[in-house]
């Protein structure tokens, strides 16, 4: 996957991300994802199964929009994040000011 892709499920309430997030794709998505924060309110749900993030450039627009969600009031939850991307998102401390949930299982 080279690029990111931003389906608008919920304006303001439910995004889904998928492919790459990185220093390429980082400059595009950041804005669709502070519309978002921008035009609702409660909870904004993105969901990120099918997204990978590579490097610290696509963490920062994770953590932006995050920080972003709660100075408007908002919170950010991220559901459906792989181990990987959950490895990345503690170690930049986003669990602690995001709800986060892992994707599920599959066995």
């Amino acid at each position: 996957m080279a690029r990111v892709t931003v389906e608008v499920v919920t304006p303001g309430a439910l995004l889904r991300l998928a492919g790459r997030l990185d220093t390429r794709s980082a400059p595009t998505t950041r804005p669709t994802l502070h519309q978002a924060v921008d035009e609702g309110a409660g909870e904004l749900v993105i969901e990120m199964n099918k997204l990978e993030i590579w490097d610290g450039a696509g963490l920062g627009v994770i953590v932006g929009t995050g920080r972003r969600a709660r100075q408007t009031g908002r919170q950010l939850v991220l559901t459906g994040v792989q181990a990987r991307e959950l490895r990345l998102l503690r170690v930049a401390r986003v669990t602690w000011t995001s709800s986060v949930r892992p994707a599920a299982m599959v066995c």
